[in-house]
């Protein structure tokens, strides 16, 4: 719903955009970014005393969510100063190019609607009218925050507040900056003087409760709560809500019910509410009391979705209580799909398989292609008549939209493995790999193995920093692995992957032919890496690097310049590893036009990690997962022994993916591919059949 609502914006469609969001704040009231974005519809229509009333909400249901505050910021600005001034300030423009005011006016408008890119042009030309002047470097901070780059943000509202230190706007944008680089207190400074300067802007003193309570100073934060609750205008349900959470963490859990019940009575249905009183109400061991108010509540209000959630946590789940709950709900709402879901559930948790597809089937019916409701019903189908599971599948592909069909293509070929048709499911993924690739990364360059290597260079004295760079080839599993640090290391970075990856040489696919033609030295390569480690937010090289790509060529730079790293490589048996790759595709989206082209890539991969390994041509571990790639505590526990540290069990690694040797059930269908990819799966210490 946010994406077609922020569509709807940058189309300039605030009608369209206010209706979805309406809906949205129907369906789910208690949803911050839903009344946010009504706000920004509502300010786009110039309806800015109603943008005002929205956005509060938001506030109240989000008291520290910066990019709120910010909007609240640009909204109260438009109000105060430039109401109905947008033509009038494009005609200033047009008859003097050189006015100053008009530009600074049309950026914070810019802001306030949350068009950066607009805001950033129109600075740029108040920058060429006069440079210096605080409030264009204001500007140009304030641009800078939006576009998430902290450190330049300080660097001008700093400047900027020097400039002007009594400008509410700058100092307020000054503290987000702060916020942004982990700088607490100064942002709490920051946030304080705006309320000396501007004391009506009570929206604030939320996030310097929440600033106070994550620097550890909870008296600090008990103390300005203290003082918004004595105030009938600031004593919202919000900071009444936040003073209950502050005794749960505090360790008065009665305290924190006489907050939290008045704040339920009002809103029984907020989220945030009935998760805090569930705590306190466990805490305490008062389970009835809990069950009484809420049915309560539910005999006023037995639509609320949220509520009926709550009841329902409070019995163990799968039980003969939870099951009569879950037929409560469904009474009440005999078409909710969430409620059905439920009822759905609770049957299977009690082994009551017929029962639960018969509610799969009445999901279906109230909307048919309802993922959970279809997938139900095809592992029914698939327990009694596989081939009409797979068929039931194909009618879905075929009725389905085109941007649905990917998905449905792919969980078709996994009913074809599961229903023994191999010949099928291999055609399914490989048809869908061959219709996809023009939308694909193209597989990543490979060069030839040298004659030798550049010496390992002597790890200098004083060196604290030792990076890791983690890799595996498609189907390894090592997005399972990385799963599994990430529940430990706050240092494990996974950027390369994301919509900013770092700008180094270890994400351009030229940097093999750089390093061979001398463009790039080693010492540039790691200095390059080296440079973007801070935008990382990295304070030095202790990092956990997991690459987009590997090959041994890379060693000529890490060889000699960063002696000091380690490599963690995953593997699987690389037949299971090429079965995974097709089924299941990879971390990276690359091209993949037949099976052919896949094995011969994956191959001399896998060539090169053996090569490494047999040659230990640089400090490095093979991970194998065969055997736990499934298995959250077995995954924490060896890489615990493997770090010489305590690893936390990740939640989960993510869906479950062929067991160990599933690929010996495709022996006949890819047996060329598998004779190509035999020898090195011996090299890596697999057996041959």
């Amino acid at each position: 719903m946010q994406d077609t609502i922020l569509q709807a914006l940058r189309r300039n469609a605030a009608d369209e955009a206010a209706q979805l969001a309406r809906e949205w704040i129907q369906a789910e009231p208690e949803q911050p970014q839903a009344h946010r974005l009504l706000a920004l519809a509502l300010q786009q229509q110039g309806q800015h005393d109603a943008a005002l009333a929205s956005l509060q909400r938001g506030l109240e249901l989000a008291p520290d969510n910066a990019e709120m505050h910010l909007q609240h910021a640009g909204l109260l600005l438009a109000l105060r100063q430039f109401d109905a001034a947008g033509s009038a300030l494009d005609r200033t423009a047009e008859l003097n190019p050189n006015e100053l005011g008009a530009y600074l006016m049309q950026a914070h408008l810019a802001l306030s609607r949350n068009d950066v890119d607009e805001a950033e042009r129109i600075t740029r030309t108040a920058a060429r009218v006069d440079d210096g002047n605080p409030e264009v470097v204001a500007l140009q901070g304030m641009v800078a925050l939006r576009r998430n780059d902290a450190e330049r943000a300080l660097a001008l509202l700093s400047a900027a507040s020097q400039a002007l230190p009594n400008d509410p706007r700058i100092v307020y944008a000054l503290g987000f900056a702060y916020l942004g680089k982990g700088m607490l207190a100064f942002a709490e400074q920051a946030f304080r003087r705006v309320l000396e300067l501007n004391p009506g802007l009570t929206s604030l003193q939320g996030l310097l409760v929440q600033l106070a309570l994550r620097q550890g100073n909870t008296e600090g934060a008990a103390d300005t709560l203290r003082q918004v609750l004595d105030n009938p205008d600031t004593a919202t349900p919000a900071m009444r809500r936040l003073a209950g959470e502050l005794e749960l963490q505090s360790g008065r859990p009665l305290q924190a019910l006489e907050h939290l019940l008045p704040v339920f009575e009002q809103s029984p249905a907020d989220r945030q509410t009935l998760q805090l009183l569930l705590m306190a109400w466990q805490r305490l061991g008062r389970e009835q009391q809990a069950r009484e108010t809420l049915d309560a509540a539910l005999a006023a209000h037995p639509q609320e979705h949220n509520l009926w959630l709550a009841r329902l946590s409070i019995d163990p789940v799968g039980g003969s209580d939870a099951a009569a709950v879950a037929d409560r709900w469904v009474a009440a709402m005999p078409g909710h799909l969430a409620a059905l879901e439920t009822r759905m559930r609770v049957h299977d948790m009690a082994g009551e398989a017929d029962a639960a597809e018969a509610v799969a089937r009445r999901i279906i019916a109230l909307e048919p292609g309802r993922g959970s409701g279809e997938a139900r019903v095809v592992d029914a189908l698939l327990a009694r008549d596989p081939a009409a599971a797979v068929a039931h599948v194909q009618a879905l592909v075929a009725q389905a939209p085109a941007e649905a069909q990917p998905g449905l293509r792919a969980w078709l070929g996994s009913v074809q493995d599961r229903a023994g048709q191999r010949d099928a499911a291999l055609a399914t993924w490989t048809s869908l790999h061959a219709s996809e690739a023009p939308t694909r990364l193209p597989l990543p360059p490979q060069a030839k193995a040298p004659l030798s290597w550049p010496e390992l260079g002597e790890i200098a004295e004083g060196v604290g920093a030792r990076p890791m760079f983690v890799w595996g080839a498609p189907g390894s599993g090592v997005e399972r692995v990385i799963a599994a640090i990430a529940a430990a290391s706050p240092v494990l970075r996974g950027d390369r992957f994301g919509a900013n990856p770092p700008d180094d040489a270890f994400q351009s696919y030229h940097a093999l032919q750089d390093l061979s033609t001398g463009k790039l030295t080693p010492e540039q390569m790691l200095a390059q890496w080296r440079a973007q480690l801070p935008a990382r937010g990295l304070a030095d090289a202790n990092v956990i690097d997991w690459l987009l790509w590997w090959d041994n060529a890379l060693l000529w730079a890490l060889r000699p310049q960063l002696p000091e790293g380690r490599l963690l490589l995953v593997v699987r048996d690389p037949r299971d590893m090429l079965l995974e790759w097709l089924a299941h595709g990879a971390p990276a989206p690359f091209a993949v036009t037949s099976v052919n082209e896949a094995t011969e890539w994956l191959v001399r991969a896998l060539a090169q990690v053996a090569t490494l390994h047999e040659q230990d041509l640089y400090p490095h571990a093979l991970v194998r997962i065969d055997d736990i790639g499934n298995d959250p505590a077995a995954m924490a526990d060896h890489l615990g022994r493997l770090f010489g540290v305590n690893f936390p069990p990740a939640q989960t690694l993510g869906p479950a993916r062929f067991p160990a040797g599933h690929w010996r059930n495709y022996r006949d269908v890819l047996s060329a591919a598998f004779d190509q990819l035999t020898p090195v799966a011996v090299r890596l210490g697999y057996v041959e059949a």
